[in-house]
């Protein structure tokens, strides 16, 4: 799966059941659904769902939570937009074909 076709995923009811817990979270995150994408990458310990996981507390705004998991995730805060780190951070999930 691609950018695009990870985009024109979303009108769809759920992720597909393929999705890393990281994709789903952003995928949960894009619908507006900031629990669900909370619970998401909060259920991977991975460095790309620590990722995820600062940004949407980043988001939320709870900026020292999202220093913990910027931490986590071993790199900088990102200082650009929401959108923008969205965009970064499923191109990273996203499997290289």
């Amino acid at each position: 799966m691609d950018i695009q076709a990870f985009r024109a995923s979303l009108p769809d009811e759920a992720p597909g059941a393929a999705l890393s817990l990281p994709l789903q979270a952003l995928w949960w995150d894009a619908k507006g659904d900031w629990a669900t994408a909370h619970a998401c990458a909060q259920a991977d310990e991975g460095t790309q769902a620590a990722a995820v996981h600062a940004y949407l507390h980043r988001k939320e705004p709870d900026l020292a939570n999202a220093r913990y998991w910027y931490n986590r995730a071993q790199r900088a805060p990102f200082s650009g937009g929401f959108e923008d780190e969205w965009d970064v951070l499923a191109r990273e999930c996203l499997p290289v074909v």
